[in-house]
Formats: C-alpha cells, sequence, structure tokens
C-alpha cells in the first residue's frame, strides 16, 4: 500500500519538475505571460527563500527542515498506512512538495516560481508549493474530523 501513496508523491514531483524545466526554456527570467486576463499570469522567477521570500538565501536551513520533514513524512506515512486517507493522502502532497522544491534547491540552487494571481498580492508559486498546501489542507481535515469522531 505504501507504494501507492509514494507513487503519488513520485508523479507530482514529476509534475512539477517538467513544469519547472518548460518554464526556464520557454520564459525569461521576470517575463510574465497572461494566460487569464487580469487573473491569473506565468511568471518565470527564482525564490532563493521559503513563501514571500523569507529566509532568502539560508540553503542549510531548508536542507535541514526538508530531511526532518521527508523522514517525520515517511515515518507517520508508515505508521498509519491502513489510517484515513485524508491524512495519508496529505502526507504524501506534502513529501511530493517538500521532495519538488528541495530538488530546485539543490540542483539550481533557488526555486524556480511560475504561477502569478493577477486579482490578489500573492508569492508567485509552483506546483510543489500547491502539493504542500493542499496536503496540509488534507491534514487538517483528517485532525478535524478524528477530533469529531473522539468527541462522539
Amino acid at each position: 500500500m505504501i507504494f501507492v501513496y509514494l507513487l503519488l508523491s513520485a508523479v507530482i514531483v514529476g509534475i512539477d519538475q517538467w513544469v519547472k524545466i518548460w518554464t526556464v526554456s520557454t520564459f525569461e527570467l521576470g517575463e510574465s505571460q497572461s494566460v487569464i486576463s487580469n487573473i491569473f499570469s506565468l511568471t518565470y522567477i527564482r525564490n532563493t527563500g521559503a513563501a514571500w521570500s523569507l529566509l532568502e538565501g539560508k540553503m542549510w536551513f531548508f536542507t535541514i527542515v526538508t530531511v526532518i520533514a521527508v523522514i517525520a513524512v515517511l515515518y507517520f506515512l508508515i505508521k498509519n498506512l491502513h489510517g484515513s486517507k485524508w491524512f495519508t493522502v496529505g502526507l504524501s502532497l506534502v513529501l511530493a512538495g517538500a521532495l519538488g522544491n528541495f530538488i530546485d534547491r539543490v540542483r539550481l540552487g533557488y526555486v524556480v516560481d511560475m504561477f502569478q494571481t493577477d486579482f490578489i498580492n500573492f508569492p508567485i508559486f509552483n506546483v510543489a508549493d500547491m502539493s504542500l498546501v493542499i496536503g496540509v489542507i488534507c491534514i487538517f481535515i483528517y485532525i478535524i474530523l478524528d477530533e469529531k469522531e473522539k468527541g462522539k
């Protein structure tokens, strides 16, 4: 069963890396192309930090945090293989997001970001970032449902 969750993570990492390679080969650094006017654009940037460029240039920090996160996620995934799908799928998505951005940091020294929301001032993000956010949402849903079940 763990194979399914690791395959899910691997597919998302593959999509993330493919979109990043396509972005770098298609756009000049800083170039932007509107996809849906005033709503969504593709904009190629390099991010040496985390969201909102926090902790810019702290590669050692991101390396340590990612290694710890990957170990923790794998531990909880194995421990809860037969538990809630919300939790195991959430962990798989978090794993994919962490690895997708980690590959960039190790390979390039920065993370390639490309998705920009034009209707709101929000950081430019990538597939790995989306995977992380959706994974955390799934884990929160699991926690809420689990607490609700315990309350019965």
